[in-house]
């Protein structure tokens, strides 16, 4: 891993707020993700199952979580069963956890290797009434491939098919939602990460550029301060691109008087940070081009100061689009006439700003979440509206990462430029 050791204070506590909303005399088991194929013996690079990092700080596979608080023997409250390695491993993978390293990292006091496993699952299997199983319940998750926790699901149900079963997906849910300080911290650190890369790029950027220059500039910049990369695939969209919600492509030249949408941000610690930025290739936007740019400016800063207590994503969203509506109607997109006549299921807005404006933001970039609990302190949301004119070849959404606090929203990416006249500056210098 690049990444500083992460303070094991955050995983103990998080291990505790789960317990918290265990039944009791339960287990929960958590398991990290496979090391993913590519095809004849090629693999992908290991990411980690962000459940069991939320609860461990483990970053390696072959690693498995047990939680089990009402545990009559103390010691085996937490458990961390991890790969053991030898001399073979060594050679040809690299160095993998210690016992040592692995408490240290976690804050478990026993951690045992992978291949005692199901000989200390079948002792405490004996002991509890319910075991939780974890699974990957995102509303939007597409999971055609078999994952680690769903064989296990598979294996656990088959050999012990007399104990209750429960989900400890609502319970994850439930707790990242909130960010502790230290998730925050790491958060923020992503965020610096990626204005470091952004302003490399108001430099570099002119006429003539390729997308996937951009790209290079950019994952240069993550990497050397101790990023993996982009905390997701980077959107670099000239022109008529930005009008592709999800291009990534990124595979054609930049030209003079275009705009280019970057949807681009690093993660940190496996922490996701989320930004989109849109700047014009020429280093100054058309009249037109800052007409749409500043009218999304004022939606964003109009949601930002709605994500405090209480709201709810159903009613914000909604009032959102209240916000562009006006805009869209002073750049002539819109006509009141048919917003009077629109459908409600399907406003008029719609067809120049159709995603959502915020979601969810932690170790996944569309982090876990309950889209009908009120925002509550701790909650940490992107806020991206855009506007997307395909005829005009134009596309701008701006993003920034924002924390609900008891008082105001705070800005994770204040510092990272968005006034108009900053970036001609910057990228003029």
């Amino acid at each position: 891993m690049k990444y500083n050791q992460i303070n094991p204070a955050l995983f103990i506590e998080n291990r505790k707020r789960f317990s918290k909303q265990m039944k009791s005399n339960a287990i929960a088991i958590f398991n990290s993700n496979d090391i993913m194929p590519t095809s004849a013996d090629g693999t992908m690079k290991f990411i980690q199952n962000t459940d069991i990092f939320h609860l461990s700080g483990i970053d390696q596979e072959e690693s498995v979580l047990l939680i089990y608080p009402d545990a009559k023997n103390a010691d085996y409250r937490e458990i961390l069963f991890l790969k053991e390695t030898n001399e073979h491993i060594a050679v040809w993978e690299g160095h993998k956890y210690t016992k040592a390293e692995a408490s240290a990292i976690s804050g478990v006091k026993t951690i045992m290797w992978l291949s005692s496993f199901k000989s200390m699952l079948h002792l405490l299997m004996g002991e509890c009434e319910t075991v939780y199983l974890n699974s990957n319940e995102h509303a939007r998750a597409v999971v055609e491939v078999e994952t680690r926790d769903a064989r296990f699901v598979k294996w656990c149900i088959k050999n012990y098919p007399l104990h209750k079963y429960k989900r400890s997906a609502p319970i994850m849910q439930n707790i990242r939602a909130i960010k502790l300080n230290l998730e925050v911290e790491l958060v923020q650190e992503a965020c610096n990460i990626t204005e470091k890369g952004f302003r490399r790029l108001l430099g570099f950027v002119k006429p003539g550029v390729w997308e996937y220059e951009i790209e290079a500039e950019l994952v240069h910049e993550f990497i050397r301060n101790r990023s993996r990369g982009f905390a997701y695939s980077p959107i670099i969209a000239s022109g008529a691109n930005a009008c592709v919600l999800h291009y990534n492509d990124n595979n054609k030249q930049c030209k003079a008087g275009d705009v280019i949408l970057l949807d681009v941000a690093a993660e940190y610690g496996n922490y996701a940070s989320d930004l989109t930025r849109s700047i014009p290739v020429s280093g100054k936007f058309t009249k037109r081009q800052r007409n749409v740019y500043d009218a999304v400016l004022r939606v964003m800063r109009g949601a930002i100061a709605m994500l405090k207590p209480g709201n709810v994503l159903v009613d914000y969203h909604k009032a959102v689009g209240e916000l562009m509506e006006a805009e869209l109607v002073k750049l002539r997109l819109l006509k009141l006439s048919d917003i009077k006549k629109q459908n409600p299921l399907m406003p008029a807005y719609k067809k120049y700003f159709m995603h959502g404006t915020s979601h969810h933001l932690g170790l996944d970039v569309h982090d876990v979440g309950d889209k009908h609990r009120k925002f509550e302190a701790g909650m940490l949301f992107t806020c991206e509206p855009g506007i997307y004119i395909p005829h005009e070849n134009l596309g701008i959404r701006l993003e920034d990462d924002i924390l609900i606090t008891k008082r105001e929203p705070k800005n994770l990416m204040a510092n990272i430029p968005i006034d108009a006249e900053e970036i001609e500056a910057l990228m003029n210098k």
